[in-house]
């Protein structure tokens, strides 16, 4: 098994929510060195507190993980041994700017997967997106799921995915993609293209009834977001998922009724549920199969749980005190 100590990483969109966490988790194996690459369209400097409190030498740049001279310089000057490539334009932007946000997202994996051929560093591993299967047409979904994405963000990560796959046909590139479901957890933005639970408990807290979009009876697979970052780490460690995409899930979907409904529980709250149109392009069932990740890391990442939610829920009083 590989390990990250000793190593020289870099984590693009290190800065957001799932980048934060993971270089949280990279911190602990004891690399040599770690730099983060983000522009902050998303991701905040705050969220590096703890990795820079642990990891005095950490290394920011704020640069556009697309932007192939700025990438090569980085990971040349750096020396950097493994990329963890994260850095993304999401879905709701897709919505508003469909055709950049396809430019932006295709050219990040693409650099990444250049810099590779070129020998700039050793290892990838790519970050894509469930959403890239659509709605389910069978569950739980394995990697073998058509992919059917329903918005322009979604045929923006398949095709990520097909351009690093193909390099690694091609080129024979050292490259595993980890094809992450919902996840949740402290540090998930809640500002402009928030996800659901932050957008239930920021108007929770304030006393305010929370708007589900369509019926609510369409589903997700949660994973909190610790357990993302492990499972990424542990693709990196085994040589056997080069080549692979590898889905981390908890194999168990939860309706979004459901969803809010534990939230609010766990919240004490009686804030009320009204219903809104669906959004544009909402897949209506997902759930992960995880066989594959079982089989190669032995990792399994563990269902919501009510003290996974209320730390989560407490990340985001603390925003608001």
């Amino acid at each position: 098994m590989e390990t990250l100590t000793g190593k020289r990483v870099l984590v693009t969109g290190g800065a957001g929510f799932i980048g934060s966490h993971l270089v949280d988790r990279i911190i602990k194996d004891r690399p040599a060195a770690v730099a983060v690459v983000d522009n902050l369209f998303l991701g905040r400097e705050e969220n590096l507190a703890d990795a820079r409190a642990a990891f005095p030498a950490l290394a920011f740049h704020r640069e556009d993980a697309s932007d192939y001279e700025a990438m090569a310089r980085i990971v040349s000057d750096g020396k950097i041994d493994v990329v963890f490539n994260l850095a993304v334009i999401p879905l709701p932007t897709s919505l508003e700017r469909p055709r950049w946000t396809v430019d932006v997202n295709v050219a990040i994996a693409t650099v990444a997967a250049e810099l590779l051929r070129e020998g700039r560093y050793r290892t990838l591993i790519h970050f894509s997106s469930s959403e890239a299967y659509g709605t389910a047409q069978y569950a739980p979904m394995d990697e073998g799921h058509p992919l059917v994405p329903c918005t322009p963000y979604a045929a923006s990560k398949a095709a990520g995915d097909h351009v690093v796959l193909a390099y690694r046909e091609t080129f024979g590139i050292d490259a595993a993609i980890v094809r992450p479901f919902n996840n949740y957890g402290p540090r998930q933005n809640d500002g402009a293209y928030a996800g659901i639970i932050p957008i239930v408990v920021r108007r929770a807290l304030r006393g305010e009834g929370t708007v589900i979009s369509g019926d609510g009876e369409q589903t997700r697979d949660f994973t909190f977001v610790r357990d993302t970052a492990e499972a990424a780490v542990r693709v990196y460690g085994d040589p056997a998922t080069r080549g692979h995409v590898l889905n981390v899930a908890t194999g168990r979907e939860s309706s979004i009724n459901a969803l809010v409904r534990q939230i609010l529980r766990v919240m004490q709250s009686d804030a009320g549920i009204t219903y809104g149109p669906p959004r544009p392009g909402d897949v209506l069932r997902h759930c992960g199969g995880i066989g594959l990740l079982r089989e190669l890391t032995g990792y399994v990442p563990a269902p919501m749980t009510d003290d996974a939610l209320l730390e989560t829920i407490d990340w985001y009083r603390g925003r608001a005190a």
